[in-house]
């Protein structure tokens, strides 16, 4: 069964910048796509960034453009999400989300399209 560990989140301060890790276990010979999204307080589930598994193809939302970028390390089976220049309105639950690909890739910006999701890790930004 596969799983996906968030780890990386944290308090702190408009401008800083903070690492996101994704750790998946087991198989991922299938998967698609990783994603990474957040959700605010009283907010809907939001997308940020996605990258396809074999190709690292990257896509962002507006607001992380610029800003954050997204890798994977397919030898380790993991996925990061590197935030600079973080602003308060980035303060959400952020969390690591796998498309396997069955029965086709999706992986797109939905949640929908996702399977597997971890369990989130906290990210608040605020002086």
């Amino acid at each position: 069964q596969v799983q996906l560990v968030e780890s990386g989140g944290g308090l702190v301060q408009p401008g800083a910048s903070l690492r996101l890790s994704c750790t998946i276990s087991g198989h991922t010979f299938s998967f698609h796509a990783m994603g990474w999204f957040r959700q605010a307080a009283g907010k809907e589930r939001e997308f940020v960034a996605g990258i396809t598994w074999r190709g690292g193809r990257a896509t962002f939302a507006d607001s992380a453009k610029g800003r954050f970028t997204i890798s994977r390390d397919n030898a380790e089976n993991a996925v990061y999400l590197q935030m600079n220049s973080l602003r308060p309105e980035d303060t959400a639950v952020y969390y690591c989300a796998a498309d396997e690909g069955l029965p086709f890739p999706r992986g797109g910006t939905t949640p929908d399209e996702y399977d597997i999701w971890g369990q989130g890790t906290q990210v608040t930004v605020s002086s």
